[in-house]
Parts: structure tokens; sequence; C-alpha cells
């Protein structure tokens, strides 16, 4: 499965899903609860929630929590993203996140923005990605 249609993605049951893992979100310092589903080209939906700590800077995001659901359930690549605040309201990924959807998605994994459906490739331009470490320079020394 690897829609590129917006329409063939079943964004009700991504934004429930997203919803539900929001409000297992450990959000005791900011209050501020997000939850993700993504959909994976095997048919699965997997879910994450932010999970916060005392430190702040060593949080989890919501979609950290997907990626080591997607992995741990087998791998596959994710199709199509939605995050959601605490009120169901649609989240863009930050810039890590972005990084690691572009990782297990690609350039044509779509994203459920503010602004609508976008691409990967239209979310984060000029990515880097896994074929950027294949260099024709030696590594220095």
């Amino acid at each position: 499965m690897t829609p590129t249609d917006p329409a063939a993605v079943d964004w009700d049951h991504l934004h429930r899903a997203a919803t539900d893992a929001m409000r297992a979100a450990y959000a005791p310092y900011s209050h501020f609860r997000v939850g993700v589903a993504g959909l994976v080209d095997d048919g699965r939906t997997v879910t994450g929630c932010n999970v916060e700590n005392a430190s702040y800077g060593v949080g989890l995001c919501a979609e950290c929590g997907m990626v080591s659901d997607l992995v741990k359930g087998g791998g596959g690549r994710l199709v199509a993203v939605w995050c959601v605040d605490g009120a169901g309201r649609t989240l863009m990924p930050c810039g890590r996140c972005r990084q690691l959807l572009w990782e297990h998605g690609g350039a044509a994994c779509l994203l459920r923005t503010p602004e609508g459906d976008l691409t990967m490739r239209e979310v984060l331009p000029q990515a880097f990605g896994p074929e950027d470490l294949q260099s024709e320079y030696p590594p220095q020394r």
C-alpha cells in the first residue's frame, strides 16, 4: 500500500487513533499533550504520544513513540501520518520529527498539516537521508 493520493487514506481513522494516543501522553510539566498515528505500507496503524521528563530537553515527542511502535511491530514504511494536540487539532511536527518521518516514510509519505495534506518532499525539501551517507569522499582522519 503506497497511496500518493490523500483521498486514498482513511484520515478519520488516523485522527481517531492519534486522539486516542494523545490521551495517554505524559505531560505533567507543559500540560501539552500530543498524539500521532501513522498508516504503514502493510495496512497497520502505529501510534505514539509525547512523554515529558523533569529535565525538559530529554522529553520524547509523540513521533518518536510512533516510530518505536513501527520498528517494534516489524518495520515497514509510513504512508500517511497525522499529529494532534490535546484538543484534537492538527499539529505540525517539529524539525527533529520531520527528519524521523522522512527516514521512515520517505519523500512520498503524506502528512496532514494545518495547511492541508502534503508529502514529506513538500514538508522537508532537500532532506538529508540515508543516501547522503554514501559519499564519494574518503572519511577524514
